[in-house]
């Protein structure tokens, strides 16, 4: 058989695989409960409020002293999308955990709870009547404020009552200066602490479009940013580092959930209300886990599973100990897979990277976030993180621009272990960089799109589509001040001919770690 017709084959086993699971999710969902992280789980359509999409974690690069805590949720927000635009809920709980003595339970975790204030009544449909130039403003009929609390140890203290949300941002003729609104609604908390809720320009970056049988079986076709042109609901929280750390490791944990009164009740008059003890309903941490990678009958039980319980999941474990996807990726364009059992990824998802991200002591195998508050931020930072010599990016922590996609293909074929890049995927997914530029001070979200706009474009190409970055990245690993120095092996460049790769790609090679790569038992780490 030729080489042609071994490639055309094994793309069609992957389409006929892709829709399989698909279908498979989608009967499974049908049946259980909420799902999360950008609707690819099915049934997270029916509660988008809930849906807790991406979580960062990153030292404040204008603050060094300070940590910023980012979480969002309600994805694909289009911002025309009236006369209904979009809040928080008002019966849930929106909470960002922190672990910071490495047994993957909470030590601290800040709860962000919301109430809406609805003047509209019989008399209107708009969401506001008039030019809104103040949070207060008369004009702005539908508002909302929060409650942020810190929880440690099982006692909370209220840090903030009454504070304003953002609103949604309906176009120019509404708000002509939505850059004052949303700047007056970051509020002041002790400690030089600060808090924002709000709406934001969607921060992820990359190339969704896999559930187009894979792109048609032409893996070429990369480049557009799916999330381009769309907002979601973003909590952010900047904090002195000390303030979450313990006294002796700068290393901590961090993964985002969404509660739920455990019952939902629907009305006859079409108004629904919850009741009942809250239960969680979304979780994340690390990127790219729910959304590819758990199998759709764990879906909905890894949203409900606390960190502490991950390595107990064994159907997962065995999936990740020799995964499968990196061989169908050898069979397709001839890049060796790397051998069984993967340590380097355990470690990476679970457990930290010793000298860089581990805690010190005994460490709970969890998937989770974790940063090393002591590292002081890059004054250029590589989107490839620690793999391009950043060891301020992910996985130490995630920063807004960390590019998440290309760094999670190159360590799954390997690049940690082997100390080289695989230049064969270096292209990635072609989506380099945020459709939107960040801020240089907190929040440091992107302003949403306007209303006024065209609107998020279907499959539109970002800033960052076919952008000019360098495609293989520095490859020096860490020489940042403050980095341990037994982080990692230095990486430099693969030698293999580049080949493009896509977002599909991705998708495949995460399905072979499972959710993180677990383990039974307690890792013992001293660093």
């Amino acid at each position: 058989m030729s080489r042609n017709r071994h490639f055309r084959s094994a793309v069609a086993c992957l389409s006929a695989a892709a829709v399989a699971v698909g279908g498979s999710a989608m009967l499974f969902a049908a049946e259980m409960g909420t799902a999360s992280s950008h609707r690819e789980a099915p049934l997270i359509t029916d509660d988008p409020k809930a849906d807790n999409t991406d979580v960062y974690a990153f030292v404040s690069p204008d603050s060094p002293d300070t940590t910023t805590l980012i979480a969002n949720w309600l994805p694909f927000e289009e911002p025309a999308g009236g006369p209904n635009f979009y809040q928080f809920a008002e019966d849930a709980q929106y909470d960002i955990n922190l672990d910071n003595d490495g047994d993957a339970k909470p030590d601290i975790t800040y709860r962000w709870t919301f109430k809406t204030t609805d003047n509209r009544g019989t008399d209107t449909f708009l969401y506001n009547n008039g030019p809104v130039t103040e949070l207060d403003d008369e004009n702005l009929l539908v508002r909302q404020t929060y409650k942020l609390e810190e929880i440690r140890g099982g006692q909370s203290q209220t840090l903030v009552n009454n504070a304003p949300v953002a609103p949604s941002n309906v176009g120019t003729a509404s708000m002509p200066d939505y850059a004052g609104l949303r700047a007056r609604a970051i509020t002041p908390l002790d400690n030089g602490a600060q808090s924002f809720a709000g709406q934001a320009d969607d921060p992820f970056f990359l190339d969704l479009r896999v559930f187009d049988l894979l792109y048609g079986g032409d893996l070429s076709e990369t480049g557009a940013d799916t999330l381009s042109g769309y907002n979601v609901q973003s909590i952010a929280l900047q904090v002195p580092s000390s303030d979450i750390t313990s006294s002796n490791d700068p290393v901590v944990g961090v993964w985002s959930t969404t509660q739920r009164p455990s019952m939902q009740i629907r009305n006859a008059d079409g108004t629904q209300s919850f009741r009942g003890e809250y239960v969680q309903v979304s979780r994340i941490g690390m990127p790219l886990v729910n959304e590819v990678v758990v199998p759709a009958a764990l879906k909905d039980a890894f949203n409900a599973l606390p960190p502490a319980k991950d390595a107990t999941v064994q159907p997962v474990v065995d999936r990740v100990n020799d995964p499968e996807v990196p061989k169908l990726i050898e069979a397709i364009y001839g890049i060796p897979a790397p051998k069984a059992p993967r340590d380097d990824i355990f470690s990476i998802f679970l457990t930290g990277i010793k000298g860089l991200n581990m805690p010190k002591g005994e460490v709970q195998p969890a998937e989770m976030l974790r940063l090393n508050t002591s590292i002081p931020p890059a004054e250029e930072p590589n989107r490839l993180g620690v793999l391009g010599g950043d060891n301020a990016g992910f996985p130490n922590g995630r920063r807004l621009s960390d590019d998440v996609v290309d760094i999670e293909i190159q360590a799954l074929e390997g690049a940690v272990r082997t100390g080289k890049l695989v230049k064969a995927l270096a292209a990635g997914d072609g989506v380099n960089e945020n459709d939107l530029p960040f801020g240089e001070t907190f929040p440091y979200v992107a302003l949403p799109h306007s209303g006024s706009g065209t609107g998020a474009p279907s499959g539109g190409v970002g800033a960052g589509a076919g952008g000019t970055a360098d495609q293989s990245g520095s490859v020096e690993l860490g020489s940042t001040a403050g980095t341990r120095t037994d982080a990692v092996a230095p990486v430099t460049d693969g030698s293999i001919p580049t080949l493009p790769i896509s977002a599909a790609a991705l998708g495949l090679l995460l399905a072979g770690i499972g959710v993180g790569v677990y383990r039974r038992g307690r890792v013992g780490a001293e660093n």
